[in-house]
C-alpha cells in the first residue's frame, strides 16, 4: 500500500530524529572531558579514511577518531589529542602547520623540514625533469635538495660533478651518493637528524634501496604500524611517518615519489628559478617575458654568466610546454 504524504513526513522526521540523536552522542562521545589536563601533544603517523594512527610524546601509538570540526589532518601533523581506552583516542585540535605538500589540490603530507629530489646514473639525469621538481618545490616553499645516486655506474664523474655544479651556483645542496657500494651513505645519514624528509624521483633512481639503507627495519615497522592502526596492507600504501634510527623522520608516500608535476603559469615557472629572482622587475618593460624583448635584465644575466644557459634555456622550454 502506498503511502500517504502525512506518513512519509512523519518517517523522514523518525528518521531525522535519530541521525541527529546519534550525531550529538558522538559529539558528546567526543566532548569527554577534553581539558587540559588530558590533553596530549601527538604526532600523526599515517592516516586511512576517518581514522589517525597518532604517536604521543612518550612514543605510545593510539588510534584515533578526530572531532568533525577539525580540519583533516595526514602524516607529519602534530595535534592534540585525549587517550580513551584500549590504545585509542580522539583528536581535538590540529596544531598550526608550518608546510604542506599538496597534489592535484590534495594535502599529502605536513610539516616537511626537506624534500630530497633523487636522481640517478642509471636511469640517467634530464635536466629538464630535474627543473620541473624544482620549479614545484619552489612554490610549494618547500627546500629541496638534490641526491645524485647510483655514482658507481659513472665512468667520468667529474663530468657529473661538473652538470650539478649549475644547482650548487643556484644555491641547491647536492649529495654524490652509492648505496650499492656504501659512498657517502654515512655523511648523507648526518644531513637527516632533528629533520623530518619526503623522498622524491622518478622510477628507478634507488629511492626504495635508499629507504630502505635509512630504515633497515621497515618491514618490522610497517608491520607495528600496520597491527596497531589496523590497516593491515592498506599502510603499504599509505603516506607514513618513519623515524630513522640514526635520526630523523622519513615521510614516505609512494604516490606522491613520483608525483606528476602541477600545471604552473609562466609566472609560477618563473618564480621558481630561484636565481633568477634578484632580476625580476629590472627589465625595461614591465610584461617583459624574458624571451625575446630588449634589456631583458634575466637575459643580460646569462650573456654574463650569471645565470647558466643550460637554465634559461630549460625555462624557456617550460612556458612554452
Amino acid at each position: 500500500m502506498s503511502l500517504t504524504r502525512r506518513q512519509k513526513w512523519r518517517i523522514e522526521k523518525i528518521q531525522a530524529e535519530r541521525i541527529a540523536r546519534a550525531n550529538r552522542a558522538s559529539d558528546d562521545h567526543s566532548e569527554l572531558e577534553l581539558d587540559a589536563n588530558h590533553a596530549q601533544t601527538g604526532l600523526v603517523i599515517t592516516r586511512y579514511g576517518q581514522r589517525l594512527l597518532v604517536e604521543s610524546e612518550s612514543g605510545e601509538l593510539y588510534q584515533c577518531t578526530a572531532r568533525r570540526n577539525i580540519e583533516l589532518s595526514v602524516a607529519g601533523d602534530q595535534v592534540l589529542f585525549q587517550a580513551t581506552d584500549n590504545g585509542e583516542g580522539i583528536v581535538t585540535a590540529l596544531i598550526k602547520r608550518d608546510n604542506s605538500l599538496m597534489r592535484s589540490q590534495k594535502i599529502i603530507a605536513a610539516n616537511i623540514d626537506e624534500l630530497w629530489l633523487v636522481v640517478a646514473i642509471e636511469p640517467h639525469y634530464q635536466f629538464e625533469l630535474i627543473d620541473r621538481y624544482l620549479v614545484v618545490a619552489e612554490n610549494a616553499n618547500l627546500p629541496i635538495n638534490i641526491v645524485v645516486n647510483k655514482i658507481e655506474l659513472s665512468d667520468n664523474f667529474e663530468q657529473v660533478k661538473q652538470d650539478f655544479s649549475m644547482y650548487e651556483s643556484a644555491g641547491y645542496s647536492v649529495h654524490y651518493l652509492s648505496v650499492k657500494a656504501q659512498t657517502n651513505v654515512a655523511n648523507f645519514k648526518t644531513q637527516l637528524n632533528h629533520k623530518a624528509h619526503i623522498f622524491l624521483g622518478q622510477s628507478g633512481v634507488g629511492k626504495s634501496s635508499l629507504i630502505n639503507e635509512l630504515i633497515p627495519d621497515l618491514n618490522l615497522r610497517v608491520n607495528e604500524i600496520s597491527t596497531k592502526s589496523k590497516l593491515g596492507k592498506h599502510t603499504t600504501t599509505n603516506t607514513t611517518l618513519y623515524h630513522i634510527p640514526s635520526g630523523g623522520d622519513l615521510i614516505d608516500s609512494p604516490g606522491v615519489r613520483e608525483f606528476q608535476l602541477d600545471e604552473l603559469t609562466d609566472k609560477e615557472i618563473l618564480n621558481g628559478f630561484k636565481e633568477f629572482k634578484p632580476f625580476i622587475g629590472q627589465c625595461k618593460f614591465r610584461n617583459c617575458a624574458h624571451i625575446n624583448e630588449p634589456k631583458c635584465a634575466i637575459k643580460t644575466a646569462v650573456e654574463a654568466g650569471t645565470i647558466h644557459p643550460l637554465r634559461y634555456h630549460n625555462y624557456l622550454q617550460l612556458i612554452s610546454a
